[in-house]
């Protein structure tokens, strides 16, 4: 009987060993999953009439990715997607992605559930650089609008509205308008502990560019083409 119980102490002990070893290799694949979806969401809006315009992107400073955000409502309506932000360097190049939630609600005439591509361009890499100090809210905290579409947006007339954010979405391959308002944006800590094994902050990541994973290369290549 007693070398039973030392027999399935044994194999516990191995189980949680190997479960120890196997969940931060998973962990990390769902991680590159969220960028691989990232970077098909870049690839998306690059083939549609309608797209970003290559002179918006040229300016940001900072972009925020949601693949599949989920938006849903009967009246009172919510919204949570989970998504990379990454900020541009003051060389040009792209920071490594941080890992990022967004979640919200709103009242109003809304009914049925939508999976929403959503990408945030932004003017100023401060305010992404600072989301490591807590959340903070879209319409809020920022002003958030709809950005200007299409490659003969002018540089000189759309980009000059007041918006810190242009808010760029799609539905089934087509544009979407719906609203940000009291969406709260925050660091998924849990993400991107299982994604770097270093990680201290979002602050740090924005600040470096040494991630030489072959999707984050694939990533930073793919918003430098769309420029």
């Amino acid at each position: 009987m007693r070398i039973e119980k030392l027999r399935l102490l044994r194999l516990q002990i191995v189980l949680f060993l190997a479960v120890g070893l196997i969940t931060p290799a998973f962990a990390q694949d769902k991680e590159e999953e969220k960028l691989e979806a990232a970077i098909n969401v870049l690839n998306g809006f690059s083939e549609m009439q309608e797209n970003i315009p290559a002179q918006l992107l040229a300016i940001s400073k900072g972009i925020i990715i949601v693949p599949r955000m989920i938006n849903a409502g009967l009246m009172i309506g919510g919204k949570h997607g989970k998504g990379i932000a990454m900020v541009k360097k003051s060389n040009g190049e792209w920071s490594d992605p941080v890992f990022i939630t967004i979640t919200g609600g709103s009242i109003g005439a809304q009914i049925g559930v939508q999976a929403v591509d959503l990408v945030l361009i932004f003017k100023n890499s401060k305010t992404l650089t600072d989301i490591g100090n807590g959340s903070f809210t879209l319409g809020g905290d920022l002003s958030v609008a709809a950005g200007p579409m299409g490659r003969s947006s002018s540089a000189n007339t759309d980009y000059k509205l007041e918006a810190e954010v242009y808010s760029y979405s799609r539905s089934k391959g087509l544009f979407a308008g719906i609203t940000l308002n009291g969406a709260a944006l925050g660091v998924d800590s849990k993400a991107n502990n299982a994604f770097y094994d270093n990680f201290s902050d979002a602050k740090t990541v924005f600040t470096r560019s040494n991630d030489s994973s072959k999707t984050v290369r694939e990533l930073k290549e793919t918003l430098d083409d769309l420029n």
